[in-house]
């Protein structure tokens, strides 16, 4: 599945960093954090003691900090340098899980309705992340929730996950996995469009580039444009499932923004929200067949998985990764989806296709490169 473009996976302040030969000034309030988080985050390194002069004279404190924690700040400068490729590879690890969900709903959709389906695994994925939610640190948070953010998770819930996600499992349930993930690459450039009139952001140079390049990747993958009746439908709701992706993308960041909910509820709530709806949906209009071991299979490792533990680990990732590194990452996904669509659905692509959607990932990786 796409990554949490909704923007549910928050990018946490980070730890305070100081490049050498610079002198830097740490807040008692920078301080604090440093202690409480870089303690509960990284384990102490021998390295801390026999560099803490080296460190000390780098660093100007505002006010008298205490030598422990400007110890702990040598130790989060150091395990930063040492997580960073565990998280690249943990990242990586988890857009190939998300590439495989594209398989396993092609296979699972030959004995499964595409809502009934989707609601399965997003309802069962729900109740793995339930028990986090509602976990005594996050209870009296949702206590306190207003209406209005109450009707923007609501929103929100109804936007990701009960049109997003639908029209992803309806879109592959008439289209190739290859065709459906190309499209829903365009989720990125609609982002951009978007946000030029809704938050006031103005692309770069580089970034309207990038809008040309994937759009001639998208023409030169489908042209002749040819489309067999059997996959207008699926078309249609691929359309419908990226623009849905693109304001629930914006609208997830105005909620995340805020910083007065945790991401684990924001997640779990919408979650919970378009999962009741699309399960409602699907057995309301498709039925619910009866179900083998092999599709119980699918749908549980879907959800447990690909869906809670996946989302999870890339929370993870995001805590020592850019928000440009995450996004390079999870651009992988539309060749990786490529590969195991040939590899375990038969999907076959010819040359122009090929460099179709070599242009379409080079045009989303354009716009989504911003100056950091």
């Amino acid at each position: 599945m796409p990554a949490p473009s909704n923007g549910n996976a928050v990018f946490p302040r980070r730890p305070i960093l100081v490049k050498q030969g610079a002198s830097r000034s740490v807040s008692r309030a920078e301080a604090r954090y440093v202690t409480v988080d870089g303690l509960r985050d990284y384990s102490i390194f021998t390295e801390v003691e026999r560099g803490w002069r080296a460190l000390a004279q780098r660093v100007e404190p505002a006010g008298k900090i205490g030598y422990n924690r400007l110890v702990t700040l040598g130790v989060v400068i150091m395990k930063r340098r040492v997580a960073h490729p565990r998280a690249v590879a943990q990242a990586l690890f988890v857009t190939f899980l998300w590439s495989t969900s594209w398989v396993l709903i092609k296979i699972g959709l030959e004995d499964i309705p595409a809502l009934t389906f989707a609601g399965l695994r997003y309802s069962l994925a729900f109740l793995c992340l339930l028990p986090v939610a509602l976990s005594s640190r996050r209870r009296s948070g949702i206590r306190g929730m207003s209406r209005r953010k109450w009707a923007e998770l609501i929103a929100l819930g109804l936007l990701f996950y009960a049109i997003t996600q639908g029209a992803i499992f309806v879109s592959l349930a008439y289209l190739p996995a290859m065709t459906v993930s190309l499209l829903w690459n365009f989720t990125t450039v609609v982002v951009a469009l978007l946000g030029v009139f809704l938050l006031a952001e103005r692309p770069t140079t580089l970034q309207w580039s990038g809008v040309g390049v994937n759009l001639s990747g998208i023409l030169m993958y489908f042209f002749p444009v040819w489309i067999p009746l059997g996959q207008a439908v699926g078309l249609v709701a691929a359309t419908v499932g990226v623009l849905a992706n693109a304001v629930s993308s914006i609208l997830g960041r105005h909620i995340n923004r805020e910083g007065d909910i945790h991401p684990s509820v924001v997640t779990t709530v919408s979650m919970g929200v378009g999962a009741v709806t699309l399960l409602v949906a699907g057995i309301t209009t498709q039925g619910l067949p009866s179900l083998s071991l092999a599709n119980w299979l699918i749908i549980g490792w879907l959800a447990v998985v690909n869906t809670a533990f996946a989302f999870t680990l890339w929370n993870y990732t995001l805590r020592v990764l850019s928000a440009m590194q995450s996004s390079i990452i999870n651009s992988t996904m539309l060749a990786q989806i490529a590969v195991l669509a040939w590899l375990f659905l038969g999907e076959h692509l010819t040359g122009q296709q090929v460099i179709g959607l070599i242009l379409a990932g080079l045009g989303t990786l354009m716009v989504q490169l911003r100056r950091e």
